[in-house]
Order: C-alpha cells, then structure tokens, then sequence
C-alpha cells in the first residue's frame, strides 16, 4: 500500500508523470510497533534485562539498570514540577549519564533539549533556555562548571542517590520527544520540535532501523545536538541494541561495532579495513562523495540518506551497492512522502530538476517559538489533502527513471558565476572525479568559484581537467587548493566558513 494523493494536485502533469509521480513519492505504508519511543526502550528492558544497554570507556549498564536510573530520575523531575510539554536542558558531555538523562525525560513526558557544553557558546546556551523556556537543566558534576550562571535549576544526574531508593510507575505522557536546535550557521539557530511519532516511524521501522537488534553493538560518534545523535540513541535503545559511546579515540570505538551511523565527513576519517566487525554504515547530514561510498560499500551494507532537522533526522535512503549504478538519496522511508517542485508548487515532470517538499509521519511540529517562520516553511500538503501538512527543505533533486532521488545540492547553493546558474554539488562531485582526488569541497568567494581537494597531494591541474571534461566551461573553479584535510564543523559537517577564511589567507600571502 502507498498514500493517496489527490488527482486534482496532480493535474498539470502527463498521465505518465502522473502515475509515476505517486509511485516514487510514497515510501511503503508500515506500522511502527510503539508509538513512544522510549516505550520502546521499556519493552526491551522487561524481555532483556540483564542485556547491556550502554558502554562508555569500561562502564556499562545493562537495560535493568538503565531503566531503574532513568525511571528514578525521571519521578525527581516530577517531583520537582516538570509536567507533561515541558522542556528540560540536556547540557553535558557525552557519557552514561546523557543516555540516561534522555530517557529520564521521556519519562517524565518532557522533551529534551540537548546541547554539548564543551563546544557550545554561553550566549547560544541562554538563547535557547529562553527560546524554549527550560527551567530546568540535567547536567554531570563535571560538566556543571562549564554551565553560565543563573541558567535555570540545575540537577546533576551522576549524583542521583542508587536506583531503588524510591519507585513508582510514571504514566505521563507527551507528543513533543526532543527539541533539536539548528547549529544557527545561517542565522540564528531555531528550535525544531521532534515528535514521538516522528521517531518511532523512522527508528522503528526499515531501513531506518538499521537492522539494530539485541546483540547488535551501535558507536554513539555524533554530538548530541546533532538530530543525527537520536539515530544512534534513540535508534539502538528503541530496537534493543547496545550503544558504544566513544571517548577521545573514534577509530577505537568504530573498530568495536557492528553498525555507524555517521556524516560523510566523519566516516572519512576511519579506515574501513580496521573497523572489520561493522556489517552497516548509515550516512547522511551532507553530500557523500561516491568514492567514499564504493569503499565502504564493498565491505557492509552501506545507506546514503537524506533530511534536513524538519523532517525528523532523514526521509529518504538509499542501500548502495558498488556497481549498481549512480549513487542516489533513495527513496521516501515508510509513511512518508517527497515531492519534487517548481517555484510555484507545481510538480515537476519526471527527471526534471526541481525543489524537494517532505510531507507525511516525517513532518515535524514546526519552530519553537516563531509561527511566521514555520508558516514559510511548513504549508498545507495539497496532495494528501486534509490537516496534512509538508515541509520545504531547500534541497534540489531530481527523480530518475527508476524511481531514485538523485540530490543537485541546495536552494542556496545554486549560484550565479558569469551570469550562469551553478550548482556547487555538481561542481564538487566532479572535481572527486579526479583520480588523485578523494574528497572536495567548492565555494564562492568575491564571485568566483574556488575549489578544495584533498589529499594535499591531490593535482589541480588534473581536477580541473576533470571538472571541464563534465561540465560547462563556467563551472571550472577559478582557483583549486588541495588541503591535507577538508575542515568540519562541531557536527561533522564540511566547513565552508573556515574554507573561506583560508582563501582570504591565501590572497593576504606576499606573491613570490
């Protein structure tokens, strides 16, 4: 079974298109098996108790035990007057007790809000305890110092008294799971409210659930403010898996593991013959070179996904298999919805290029405190009709004739270079084509195309051929720079601010 879209939506395309139109955009109907996922978790921890939940540089906790901390700390907040829709900072470092502070308020019928300490601003920390009116925050005593006075009422969780102390059922319940803010590198960053609903349909069924099962060992790599971070948690906790959470080494951890879930970025800096017990790779949160992709590829079952924040961590994947054709996003995970359009939401032709809208169970509750931005960016679902609603995630695709999403970058990295329209992606994907080339990156700076390869052995001379053999003469980069390694944001993401300082570091150098 798929979605029935409305006919009369449909009505400027071909009876071709048409049909091939629903076809593509409808993931599969499924039903998740919880509908809170922390209920799964509960599940797990009544069959398995005595099954490790987590692993944290030689501490663990099997589900007994996990349950017991969060469920007694879950009935502190209550006590202490958190009540079902509120939200509780999650400020801490990671460790045993961030997972436990999770799901201690899921419990309690709270969202939480999570942010990393080490990395994340005092001003960036106070606009979100405003924004998302948190009165209380969950920390570690370690991790306390780090905190800016007069945040809200903090309570440590590593100095909760032993589970057991005192126990009663919590029954309170909740729509909202978690409130992830955007890292505000466009702006400032917004609060996007994440369902229990949204989660349990993609962590609770395939692919997204990744084949995590008991026994199955998952690496928490990711930082926490990363929606990415709720696949690895939530995603092995909800499925009965154990979560390995890394410390300083995350090669060590990656080497210990039987699914990562990760950005390309990151991904790229383990070496796949040392990580020899990983079976499944989930990449998403930024274009994946193909390269990378065909190695890893031809040693587990490797996922290209896609999905911005606002539609719950991804909404299309793909499982790539080297030789099978062109690295794609995929298709629509289940009870979801994608739809390529023109500018004024119309659907584009089958193989057009056009702007991808997300609609269905992935659509989340819009921002936190700003009505006027989720009313642009979030609007009523014409083709599934009713109180649905779908979200414009200013990403670019294209459907393929076989019914796979191939992503042409975003909105805001279509640029105009010599009064032609360039797309960044396409540009970067064609500078990897360059056999001495493993990873790239191109931005614009003072109107000009500038691109960045690496190895720093990495040959412009043969990148830029590569990029002229493929492309028009307007998208060969104007300056080519290889580098040792492309820099990352605190998420794992390619970092084009830093890029574009090191461009103005180059034009500053004294000309020899």
């Amino acid at each position: 079974m798929t979605a029935v879209f409305q006919e009369s939506a449909l009505f400027d395309l071909s009876p071709t298109d048409r049909e091939l139109f629903q076809v593509f955009g409808a993931g599969p109907v499924r039903t998740p098996p919880s509908d809170h996922v922390h209920h799964a978790f509960e599940t797990h921890a009544t069959r398995r108790p005595h099954l490790t939940a987590v692993e944290h540089l030689g501490e663990s906790l099997t589900y007994r035990e996990l349950d017991a901390r969060a469920t007694l700390l879950a009935e502190l907040l209550v006590r202490g007057g958190v009540r079902p829709g509120d939200h509780v900072g999650l400020f801490l470092t990671r460790s045993i007790s961030m997972v436990v502070g999770v799901l201690a308020v899921l419990k309690a019928g709270a969202a939480y809000v999570p942010q990393d300490v080490r990395i994340t601003p005092e001003a960036h920390l106070r606009h979100i305890v405003r924004t998302a009116r948190v009165n209380v925050v969950l920390t570690t005593t370690a991790d306390a110092a780090s905190l800016p006075p007069h945040l809200a009422t903090i309570i440590t969780i590593d100095t909760l008294p032993e589970a057991g102390a005192f126990r009663r059922t919590i029954t309170a319940e909740s729509d909202i799971a978690a409130v992830i803010f955007t890292s505000g590198t466009t702006g400032r960053p917004n609060g996007v409210r994440v369902s229990h609903a949204n989660l349990c349909n993609v962590l609770l069924t395939a692919p997204g659930s990744l084949g995590v099962a008991p026994g199955i060992r998952v690496s928490q790599l990711l930082n926490i403010a990363f929606d990415m971070a709720m696949w690895e948690i939530l995603g092995t906790l909800a499925n009965g898996g154990t979560l390995v959470i890394r410390g300083d080494d995350l090669a060590r951890t990656a080497s210990t593991v039987d699914v990562v879930i990760a950005t390309p970025s990151v991904l790229a800096t383990l070496d796949p013959a040392a990580c020899h017990r990983v079976r499944t790779v989930a990449v998403a949160g930024e274009r994946c070179p193909q390269a990378l992709a065909d190695v890893w590829a031809g040693r587990v079952a490797f996922h290209n996904a896609c999905g911005p924040t606002e539609v719950t961590i991804v909404n299309t994947v793909q499982r790539y298999e080297p030789g099978s054709g062109q690295l794609t996003i995929g298709r629509p995970v289940p009870n979801t919805t994608v739809y390529v359009l023109d500018d004024d939401l119309r659907p584009c032709p089958i193989g057009a290029v056009g702007e991808m809208w997300a609609g269905g169970a992935c659509v989340t509750a819009g921002y936190l405190g700003d009505l006027d931005l989720t009313a642009q960016r979030y609007r009523p679902d014409p083709f599934l009709g009713g109180d649905h609603l779908m979200f414009r995630t200013r990403d670019l695709g294209r459907w393929t004739r076989e019914g796979r999403l191939e992503h042409r970058g975003r909105t805001d990295d279509q640029v105009k270079v010599r009064g032609f329209r360039v797309e960044l992606d396409a540009v970067t994907a064609a500078l990897e084509r360059a056999e001495d080339c493993d990873r790239a990156t191109t931005v614009v700076h003072d109107g000009k195309l500038v691109g960045f390869i690496s190895p720093a052995t990495a040959t412009p001379e043969r990148a830029r051929r590569a990029v002229s053999q493929r492309l028009p003469y307007y998208c060969v980069p104007t300056l080519i720079v290889p580098v040792d390694t492309l820099p990352t944001t605190d998420r794992g993401k390619v970092d084009r601010r830093a890029l574009l300082s090191h461009v103005d570091g180059l034009r500053r150098e004294p000309v020899a």
